[in-house]
């Protein structure tokens, strides 16, 4: 999960996963060389967070049931 620690959408994400008991790895995007670089390209220039990468399905912002076909698909929720 690509984010920052101010963004309350990331905040929510962090919670939706916790409360699934689902590991993930946290990108800090200002503090992480080339995070915001690599948000911008998936995100149409933007720097958008959270932005997820999961196995290669690329998410740009918070949507529960996006991440969770994604996650579904991935084979990492049930």
């Amino acid at each position: 999960m690509y984010c920052n620690n101010w963004c309350p959408t990331c905040k929510k994400a962090r919670a939706w996963l916790e409360a699934r008991n689902l590991p993930y790895r946290e990108v800090n995007i200002p503090n992480t060389p080339g995070a915001a670089d690599q948000v911008r390209l998936w995100a149409n220039g933007n720097v958008v967070s959270p932005s997820f990468d999961i196995d290669g399905t690329i998410l740009v912002d918070f949507n529960e049931q996006k991440l969770a076909e994604a996650l579904k698909q991935a084979n990492l929720l049930k």
